[in-house]
């Protein structure tokens, strides 16, 4: 029997209908499958999408807002869940059944897929998986980016890009503009510690863990819980390619095939930096690859990002010569240590995508490194941080902000407890806004300074999301250094 000959037999419930929510609804409508959707929220749809438009777009599904609803709960043979919900709170956990199947959308993508492989019409799509604290959406976005230099049909998709189950949706209905019969041959999978938690049946290449800090543990509780469940992704791929920087990224599977990277001097078959006449450069083993001075990303931080990139690339048999000769087009995204252009001499960098601590410390010990002195005097780097710390321990970045940091300005709901921490350490301030944070870091900033807005905070406590955050800080600096 086939997953969607027995789906065909089961109460499916589809909890949540945001962005993961509604292409499980697809999926299921366009296999005629029968389910129901619940949603706590009263409008968890994007855009001007809404209760009338799911009506008329999907007649036979029920559709219920505003709670969750725990006879829908406790009736589901099969729940398919959104990875924001935590299905271990009261309303939801009391209510499902001993017998039911809870799984996310990754889970079911990759259950599907997997039974292609054993159809003889059909071909599995291979897949290389991500995930780590921090850098995940540069390195999968460098990966994508670097397959399509090279010509190799992939597709981002799990925590970034297009929901993994609209692939099978859209070449179920007609609708996917990929080459290659309709399908990609690799998936580029950026998977969060939400999205692993219901992930067992994923055949992967190569999985990493690109690292590990605090993040999440008003879900998770503790470090020991979130590395466990970061941790749970090398049982799924072939190869485990881990971060000698940090112990917290190796396979528990000590058999397990093993592709290093880290920012030392390599071994043979392992990527690292190697310094050579005065210039670091990323290496393979003995072999000089490129110059960091001549790549668009700066901070060691970012360095790692190339090496993980080049390690999943050679794990897939792309050319190492081809990568490096393509890694300089690759600039970056938005929010992520992104330079915002001035005319006022100093540098102004947006990290508002450091939504934990990891990442607020990689940017930190990445951009001090280019803190050069001009006479006697020395570039300065000033912080700005705050927002929801979303039960993180903020005392790891004490030595990082006491070794390179001048000044901290904090602001949102955990700003405080920054304050708090590296008040004996660097001189701080505490404001109310964003704006108000840029004109202090203005009124201070020498020419050749480095302002940092990284906040190792969510940003949910005054901002729609860190995108809309990184754009107030954007707007604010433009318009405060008379920039167009």
């Amino acid at each position: 029997m086939t997953l969607l000959t027995d789906f065909k037999h089961k109460q499916i419930l589809v909890l949540g209908a945001g962005i993961t929510g509604m292409s499980c609804v697809r999926y299921l409508s366009a296999h005629d499958l029968c389910f129901a959707v619940n949603d706590s929220r009263a409008n968890p749809f994007t855009g001007d999408y809404n209760e009338q438009q799911f009506s008329k777009d999907f007649p036979t599904a029920s559709l219920t807002l505003g709670q969750w609803q725990s006879e829908l709960i406790a009736n589901a043979d099969i729940i398919l869940i959104s990875p924001g919900i935590d299905s271990a709170i009261d309303e939801i956990a009391s209510y499902i059944s001993v017998d039911c199947c809870v799984m996310g959308d990754v889970e079911l993508f990759c259950q599907i897929n997997n039974e292609r492989g054993f159809d003889e019409q059909g071909k599995s799509i291979d897949i290389i998986a991500v995930t780590g604290s921090n850098g995940k959406s540069t390195v999968v976005s460098l990966l994508d980016y670097l397959a399509k230099c090279l010509g190799v049909n992939a597709q981002l998709g799990g925590n970034i890009g297009q929901p993994v189950l609209d692939i099978f949706t859209d070449e179920k209905v007609g609708t996917n503009t990929c080459a290659s019969n309709g399908l990609p041959e690799l998936l580029i999978l950026e998977l969060s510690s939400f999205q692993l938690e219901t992930l067992t049946s994923m055949q992967a290449i190569a999985t990493s863990v690109l690292n590990v800090s605090d993040d999440h543990l008003d879900r998770h509780q503790n470090m020991e819980n979130y590395q466990k469940i970061k941790q749970s992704i090398y049982q799924q791929g072939k190869l485990a390619i881990t971060n000698r920087d940090d112990i917290a990224t190796n396979t528990p599977n000590k058999s397990q095939p093993i592709l290093s990277f880290g920012s030392g001097v390599p071994s043979e078959n392992q990527f690292g930096i190697t310094v050579h006449d005065g210039n670091a450069n990323l290496a393979f083993g003995e072999q000089n690859l490129v110059a960091l001075e001549k790549l668009p990303l700066a901070g060691m931080h970012n360095a790692l990002n190339y090496l993980t990139a080049l390690a999943f690339g050679h794990s897939a048999g792309w050319s190492l010569t081809a990568m490096i000769d393509n890694l300089a087009g690759f600039t970056g995204l938005a929010h992520r240590c992104q330079r915002v252009e001035t005319i006022d001499d100093i540098t102004w960098i947006n990290d508002s995508k450091a939504t934990n601590i990891g990442a607020t410390i990689a940017a930190i010990n990445g951009l001090a490194q280019t803190l050069t002195s001009q006479g006697k005097t020395k570039q300065r780097l000033i912080l700005i941080a705050g927002g929801d710390g979303k039960g993180a321990d903020f005392t790891p970045l004490v030595k990082s902000i006491e070794q390179y940091v001048s000044q901290v300005i904090t602001l949102g709901k955990d700003g405080d407890k920054i304050a708090r921490l590296v008040g004996s350490v660097s001189n701080s301030s505490k404001v109310t806004s964003l704006i108000e944070a840029v004109q202090i870091a203005k009124a201070s900033a020498n020419i050749g300074d480095i302002v940092l807005l990284s906040p190792a905070c969510a940003s949910l406590d005054m901002f729609k999301n860190f995108s809309d955050r990184g754009e107030q800080f954007i707007t604010a600096v433009t318009q405060l250094t008379g920039a167009s």
